[in-house]
């Protein structure tokens, strides 16, 4: 297949997901508006009343009403749920390959380099987009409902990860000059549109199921035993092995004594489109390179001698002239990725601003007893299902952002000193869309203050957070929380943006700075019961037993009850 043809192929993938739940939520609504089956056969004004009905009750529960049923607005004459998927694909290819016609064409029109590189960003955000819809698409395969828990999880992950990445793509034009950012804006809306409202028929569909008691279908919650394809038996002893006896597939030695001396050396020998568990040993040293692990070669292990023996660095930022998303020294692209006793630091300073040191954006990360060094943007936990444990992330300025499922447990984040006139801020969340299921989770973390920090007079002002996006989400639970972070707690992004509509809630902290009764009185700060708090811990949240569990890094799946003894030293 020509490149052409694999491009229609790809934005064919794309159109299936986008509104593969509208075909889904059409034949439920069909099915369940009077409790009782609605036969698809026959015809006249019978069918074309079932048809507009379901259409107009799907799209009853979406924000974007009008482009649902503009979407679906062939489905009016006929009931046949094959014909209301390809008229859902019609309307999808045209206005995804309308995107990636236009965009290409202002990259060839672009003379500014950071709106260019913009555009290269965009191109990589858009691509993965697209994948996310399609791998969505391929695990409904035949929709056998009774199956619908073991998989609403992932498709929710990868439709909020697909509206993440159409919002990298626009975050990356912050800064450049011109109206390319605003014309990309434009073309997106309707894409941007059709995802939101495929996430938000996802998101109801099981319960409408439930709800409507359709024949044959018995809820049943996703097994927490089920291992993914990626664990074998290599990755289940890998936490629990000694760097003496690891038996790695590459190992990675400055001083020549492993088959590389360059990281990215041995992870270009990992095949491609890899499931498998693939171990690299790296030994101690300060690795002076740009990490990159890639997408589709999933799997891969990196392990260190230690986070203060083996550190990778660099040094890219924002005011040399590259954009955040490019900045990092180590980037995680693949899914099943697993980082362990490894130092990652971008060494350009306060002064360089945005300057990433570890970029998350594969599903089913962990990363284990690693140091996460920089200053302004050291952690973008991107997208998808993350889970971070003993980790130490040091930082000054939104430190740890993005729009992740990403659950710290049993980490220490340390606050840095900042420029003259700068505050910090350990997290700025990333969510943009209401129904996307991203948080960032502080579980049973310490939040403390490096020395230098505290001895600058006057204090200067650190929060726990501000929102980045309009339904920015952060909890911290069970956390300690040392006095200087300033009794409001939480800081505005830009006037009072994201104030009501964000989440922010803290639970059961203790620590001269965990006193909740100076806090910010926005509408998004929230205060939440012990049976939510529950729901935000990695058993339930990004349903970590059927991953977690299986790696042999420490893990708890709920709220932990002594949770005062594992606290770092």
């Amino acid at each position: 297949m020509g490149s052409e043809g694999k491009k229609k192929a790809a934005i064919l993938g794309v159109s299936s997901i986008l509104l593969v739940a509208a075909v889904v939520g059409t034949v439920t609504y069909s099915v369940g508006r009077h409790g009782t089956e609605t036969a698809t056969s026959g015809g006249g004004s019978d069918q074309v009343s079932t048809s507009s009905k379901s259409v107009e009750s799907v799209c009853k529960h979406v924000d974007y009403k009008q482009t649902c049923e503009q979407s679906l607005s062939g489905a009016k004459n006929t009931s046949d749920p094959r014909e209301l998927i390809k008229l859902a694909f019609t309307a999808a290819v045209d206005n995804i390959a309308s995107v990636i016609q236009n965009s290409t064409l202002l990259q060839n029109a672009a003379k500014d380099p950071r709106t260019h590189q913009a555009l290269e960003t965009c191109k990589y955000a858009l691509n993965t987009s697209i994948e996310d819809l399609q791998r969505s698409f391929e695990t409904v395969g035949t929709f056998d409902i009774n199956k619908i828990d073991d998989y609403v999880a992932d498709l929710k992950t990868w439709l909020s990860a697909a509206g993440t990445f159409q919002e990298t793509c626009l975050d990356a034009f912050e800064n450049t000059t011109g109206d390319t950012g605003e014309q990309m804006k434009k073309l997106l809306k309707t894409a941007g549109e059709l995802t939101s409202n495929g996430l938000a028929m996802v998101t109801d569909i099981s319960e409408v199921l439930t709800n409507f008691n359709i024949q044959g279908f018995k809820r049943r919650l996703m097994s927490s035993s089920v291992e993914p394809d990626f664990v074998d038996a290599t990755a289940r002893k890998l936490m629990a092995a000694s760097t003496a006896s690891l038996k790695p597939n590459a190992v990675v030695a400055q001083d020549g004594s492993g088959q590389f001396k360059s990281i990215m050396a041995a992870v270009n020998t990992v095949p491609k489109k890899n499931n498998q568990t693939f171990v690299i040993f790296i030994k101690a040293g300060i690795y002076k390179e740009y990490v990159t692990l890639p997408k589709h070669v999933n799997g891969i292990v990196l392990v260190g001698e230690g986070p203060t023996k083996t550190k990778i660095t660099g040094n890219k930022n924002f005011v040399d002239g590259v954009g955040t998303f490019q900045t990092p020294t180590l980037s995680v692209n693949g899914d099943a990725t697993i980082l362990k006793d490894l130092g990652i630091e971008n060494s350009a300073g306060a002064v360089k601003h945005q300057a990433v040191a570890l970029r998350v954006s594969g599903d089913r990360t962990i990363v284990y007893n690693c140091q996460i060094d920089a200053y302004q943007d050291t952690l973008y936990t991107h997208t998808y299902r993350q889970y971070y444990r003993n980790c130490t992330i040091s930082g000054t300025i939104d430190f740890i952002f993005g729009d992740a499922s990403a659950v710290f447990q049993d980490c220490k984040m340390v606050v840095r000193k900042p420029m003259e006139n700068q505050g910090c801020m350990v997290t700025a969340q990333g969510r943009k869309e209401r129904r996307g299921i991203g948080a960032i989770v502080l579980q049973n973390c310490q939040i403390v203050a490096d020395p230098a920090f505290l001895a600058v007079q006057p204090p200067i002002k650190a929060y726990l957070g501000r929102p980045w996006k309009e339904f920015s989400r952060t909890i911290i639970m069970q956390t300690s929380i040392d006095g200087f972070i300033a009794p409001e707690g939480w800081s505005p992004w830009m006037g009072n943006f994201g104030m009501d509509t964000c989440y922010y809630a803290e639970y059961n902290n203790r620590g001269p700075g965990a006193d909740t009764s100076k806090r910010v009185q926005w509408k998004g700060i929230k205060k939440i019961t012990p049976q939510i708090a529950q729901s935000f811990t990695p058993g339930a949240y990004i349903q970590g037993d059927a991953w977690i569990t299986a790696s042999g890094v420490p893990y708890a799946p709920g709220m932990q009850v002594d949770f005062t003894a594992n606290l770092l030293s």
